[in-house]
């Protein structure tokens, strides 16, 4: 289901579809009740509502190119505004062999839809590694789980014997499923927003807005730039006679890369050709045969990103722990859903946390190097072992090979020391796309408001725009307007512009509000939102010592 960028039914097997999968051909669904569906659920099933029919997603989940926790997000839920955002329309066309039911009348209705269950991964439940069929097994401690299962008694959770796999076995019911009331979010407003949200992307395509833009997909401009910037840079390599030359060189390597991140960006989210396998080879060619890093790991952590994002459980990209924390959950040691590990509030983070608003474009301009880290990590452990993978791990040989002579012709001309400074300065000039990157969310809400929250409400109060003007929004390459891209994924970056103005008419109409700032105010707020943690970690700290001091006394 996830970034918009997979055709959620091309699998690795020869006829496109893994074993098992129903035909597509035409049959007559059987009815469920939420109830029935919350007990499959609990029995193991991986049941993923679209609209009032029912998808059980079970035996696709492991081929799915958005990643099987994408999928697990939903499970319980209406997934249909996610599912038409981020797929194709040859994709939703061929989802009806996984339909195994419709929901029963009286579960959803016109004026409220479906009254959503809470799916497990939320509740921080994953199939046991027994392998028996209904039993979970608990991976971390998540806050939704503190109030439900917690307090559901022995009879949800006990400890067998020989304490299999190491873990306890959770019996889920579907009573642990019930949602936890949010007032602040009523089911009919929301149903009526997701059906607002259909329209408006329905009123997008028949003004064309999805279709290609021009020549070259309408990167005709932009591949000019990128030669020219690699032109550049290889010039001043080539002819450089001292420091200033070489360093000329790096700073425009830096400046190439930073564009290129945009062009890989669009083709992550199948945003270039539309053609999901065309796009994902030419962001692996981009990140990890020019840039050095893994298009699998960004597209499988941004995908994520994208369905849950600024959730400080479940959305990777804001858990930057010990760096930064943009609230004051993070000083809870929270488990990271998408990781599996816990984001520790330990001494290294409280350290650095309480001035991180001081060192924050200091962090941000040795980002790269830490997306190596994590680039590798995710190759090295989580990386399916197909075709993809050998291509990323050649593309990653090359680059190696490439900017490693590269760098050994500098240090033959001015030493270890020059070699370092063109390694800093081309990472260091390669940094604005990550303050581009953070400036999108981290200023905005970090509130979990449930699975009753659609899709479109969710997004808008999570993500902001940066207002510039038209002739200067190559500098950032589009990541500038993110909340349209986050309503759009697979929206051509080219039609961004037009696309948001039609989209700030719709936020009208509905009530919701349109986030947006320049990009000194909207770095501003960034601070602001890190100052203010730093502060409150300040006073944390103060009513800790004032405590310790007492009990001395």
């Amino acid at each position: 289901m996830a970034n918009g960028t997979a055709p959620a039914l091309a699998t690795p097997k020869a006829n496109g579809v893994p074993k098992g999968a129903a035909s597509a051909t035409k049959r007559v669904l059987p009815t469920w009740t939420r109830a029935d569906i919350a007990q499959r659920i609990c029995a193991g099933a991986q049941l993923v509502l679209r609209g009032d029919t029912v998808l059980n997603v079970s035996s696709w989940a492991a081929y799915h190119p958005g990643g099987a926790l994408a999928l697990a997000h939903f499970v319980g839920r209406d997934a249909v505004d996610e599912i038409a955002a981020y797929h194709s329309h040859g994709t939703l066309a061929g989802m009806g062999r996984y339909a195994v039911a419709r929901v029963h009348a009286a579960d959803y209705t016109a004026e409220a839809g479906w009254a959503p269950l809470t799916p497990p991964i939320a509740l921080g439940l994953v199939p046991h590694p027994d392998g028996t069929r209904g039993h979970w097994a608990r991976e971390g401690q998540i806050r939704l789980a503190m109030e439900v299962l917690d307090g559901v008694g022995a009879e949800g959770i006990r400890e067998v014997n020989a304490r299999p796999m190491g873990l306890e076995v959770v019996r889920l019911t579907p009573q642990m499923m019930e949602p936890v009331p949010v007032p602040q979010v009523d089911r009919v407003r929301e149903h009526a927003r997701s059906k607002a949200y259909q329209r408006l992307k329905a009123r997008l395509e028949d003004a064309g807005y999805f279709k290609r833009p021009g020549a070259l997909s309408g990167y005709s401009s932009d591949i000019a730039r990128y030669l020219l910037l690699a032109a550049a840079s290889a010039y001043l390599f080539m002819h450089a006679g001292g420091w200033a030359a070489m360093m000329g060189s790096a700073a425009l390597l830096g400046f190439f890369w930073q564009q290129l991140t945009f062009l890989a960006h669009d083709a992550g989210h199948s945003g270039i050709t539309g053609d999901w396998w065309w796009d994902r080879v030419t962001c692996m060619l981009v990140a990890d045969w020019i840039g050095g890093l893994s298009a699998g790991w960004w597209c499988n952590n941004h995908d994520i990103h994208h369905l849950v994002t600024n959730h400080p459980e479940h959305d990777p990209d804001i858990q930057h722990m010990p760096f930064f924390a943009i609230t004051p959950q993070f000083f809870r040691n929270l488990w990271s859903t998408y990781y599996k590990r816990v984001v520790a509030f330990d001494a290294p983070a409280r350290f650095l946390l309480a001035f991180q608003h001081r060192v924050y474009y200091l962090v941000l301009s040795l980002a790269r190097f830490n997306l190596y880290a994590l680039s590798y990590g995710f190759l090295a452990t989580k990386a399916p072992r197909d075709a993809f993978f050998a291509f990323e791990v050649a593309g990653l040989v090359f680059y190696w090979t490439w900017y490693g002579a590269l760098l050994r012709a500098v240090a033959a001309f001015g030493g270890a020391r020059m070699a370092l400074a063109y390694v800093a300065v081309s990472h260091i000039c390669a940094s604005p796309v990550h303050v581009q990157i953070v400036l999108s969310h981290f200023a905005c809400s970090t509130e979990d408001l449930g699975p009753s929250e659609s899709f479109v409400s969710r997004q808008l109060r999570t993500t902001m725009d940066v207002v510039c003007g038209e002739n200067i929004e190559w500098i950032h390459g589009g990541l500038h307007q993110q909340v349209t891209h986050h309503l759009f994924p697979r929206l051509p970056r080219h039609h961004q512009r037009k696309a948001s103005l039609v989209v700030k008419e719709f936020c009208e109409e509905q009530g919701l509000t349109f986030i947006e700032y320049g990009w000194i105010r909207g770095n501003a707020m960034v601070l602001d939102t890190l100052r203010d943690v730093a502060n409150q970690l300040a006073i944390l700290k103060r009513v800790a010592d004032k405590e310790v001091a007492e009990k001395m006394q």
